[in-house]
């Protein structure tokens, strides 16, 4: 009895966390792809690697997560260990507060009625 609950238990844990937001599988896939560079702690990464790092921490923030604003302001917007703001920079442009980009984003899938 108690491996039937322990297997559902992993089961539901395993459904929750495929069910994604469409918006913020649209929004990791435009970090993913934009090429820009993200400074997280002081330290440039690609846009790969950034966009595998907000994924992991979406999956841990797990249901608590309830929006692409929650999103954006929850997980994408600053570092949960030292509370420094992330930064994106995309060509030469000058580096932007990542939470702003990623709205910005949000707010174009929107209008082009995706979201």
């Amino acid at each position: 009895m108690r491996l039937m609950l322990a297997l559902s238990l992993v089961l539901l844990v395993s459904v929750a966390q495929a069910e994604t937001d469409p918006e913020i599988d649209y929004l990791l896939t435009a970090v993913e792809s934009s090429g820009c560079t993200f400074v997280r702690n002081g330290d440039d990464h690609p846009s790969a690697e950034a966009a595998d790092h907000l994924r992991m921490k979406y999956e841990r923030a797990g249901k608590r997560i309830r929006s692409a604003e929650d999103f954006i302001k929850r997980i994408a917007s600053k570092s949960s260990l030292s509370g420094r703001p992330y930064t994106i920079q995309c060509g030469g442009g000058a580096p932007e507060p990542t939470g702003e980009w990623l709205s910005q984003q949000l707010a174009e899938f929107r209008s082009a009625g995706q979201g």
